[in-house]
């Protein structure tokens, strides 16, 4: 049984967040095992994640429970505890995110099932934030994303596009077949790189299997959309001289990430241990700071709202295929992943994550004449 003590303590915070437990609304949660108390107050947030993926607690709309928690800041009232301050102490002391370690995210994340990501995913299997200021399906705000990537980098027939992260080619096909573009891509995903090539025969497109650190060549433009959450804080300067030494004079550099306010050297544990094994979001500073004598930013935008609406919708198509999904996915994987998108909406409905565009050039680079909007 869980202490008093503990159950009296997380009431109260939970209170501090008009949240109730047992309570009545969408965002309250429904505790089943009161242990939960006692996991919460010993591990924060991976406890927390952990308990919903064991049955100990349900809320009908995790979204705007973990809304509400984190506008109140409850993690931070919680102490810290040593096992927290273990990983934290690891992730200083270790790469997390070295070479040798890059393609674990791809076989654990990525390679999860191409099923999995057909239905959850739009038409040309985006797995990053869709730009829905003119969209009212996912298609659509997806689609308007990659139009906005190629009007940010000014993209021309016949210009050549390296692309760090390359998904399953979304955006190298369509650069291909709307402004006939020649893209290199790199993943470290095996599947992404299988269904990718699929997907992009015909065109003048090649993906990869490749870690970023070991691409060669120059190119007119420089891209990556959702890789810098995997590139982790010890890397940033490394991945701008990459860029740098991939970039043709006068050429232009693009950065789409998910961004954190603060600056950290560690990820989020649950998210690591169970979704994106070594990821980490950068801070402003961070990003400034690898980037400073390197290159000038042209555009700096922020449209992390649109994450909330696209991570409901991937939901959304998640919960519906899910009958069809769960003959090869366990009820346990179920609760993981609908915890996984849902808080992270939350997150982004918080403001406690951002979504950015940035576009760089080189210093003495005229200023190109793109549409950052």
């Amino acid at each position: 049984m869980a202490s008093s003590k503990s159950e009296t303590f997380v009431r109260e915070l939970l209170d501090l967040a008009g949240i109730e437990a047992n309570g009545g609304r969408p965002w309250d949660i429904q505790v089943h095992e009161p242990r939960l108390y006692d996991r919460v107050l010993r591990d924060s947030t991976l406890g927390l994640g952990e308990a919903y993926m064991d049955g100990w607690w349900d809320c009908e709309a995790i979204d705007q429970f973990i809304d509400r928690a984190l506008r109140a800041d409850l993690e931070v009232k919680i102490r810290r505890n040593w096992r927290l301050l273990l990983y934290v102490l690891r992730s200083r002391l270790l790469n997390l995110q070295a070479p040798a370690l890059a393609y674990e995210v791809g076989e654990r994340h990525y390679d999860l099932g191409n099923d999995l990501y057909r239905a959850m995913l739009d038409r040309r299997l985006n797995y990053t934030c869709g730009y829905w200021r003119d969209a009212a399906t996912l298609d659509e705000a997806q689609e308007a994303k990659l139009e906005l990537v190629c009007k940010k980098i000014g993209l021309k027939p016949g210009m050549r596009v390296l692309e760090l992260g390359c998904g399953w080619g979304s955006f190298a096909q369509y650069a291909a077949e709307r402004y006939g573009a020649q893209v290199l891509g790199v993943t470290v995903s095996r599947e992404q790189v299988a269904l990718g090539m699929e997907l992009c025969r015909g065109l003048p497109v090649e993906l990869r299997l490749q870690d970023y650190r070991q691409v060669e060549g120059v190119y007119d433009a420089v891209i990556s959309i959702g890789v810098m959450e995997h590139v982790g804080y010890k890397n940033y300067r490394t991945y701008m001289q990459v860029v740098d030494r991939c970039l043709k004079e006068g050429g232009i550099a693009f950065v789409h990430t998910i961004g954190g306010n603060r600056s950290v050297t560690a990820s989020e544990p649950w998210t690591n241990k169970y979704i994106f094994p070594n990821s980490m979001l950068p801070s402003i500073a961070q990003l400034g700071a690898s980037m400073e004598g390197r290159f000038v930013v042209e555009d700096w935008h922020n449209f992390g709202p649109h994450y909330d609406r696209t991570l409901m919708a991937w939901h959304a198509n998640f919960e519906a295929a899910w009958p069809d999904l769960k003959g090869r996915y366990d009820e346990r994987f179920y609760r993981m992943w609908r915890y996984y998108l849902l808080s992270c909406a939350g997150g982004f409905r918080a403001r406690n994550l951002q979504l950015w565009q940035i576009v760089m050039t080189r210093p003495g680079t005229p200023q190109p004449d793109c549409r950052f909007s």
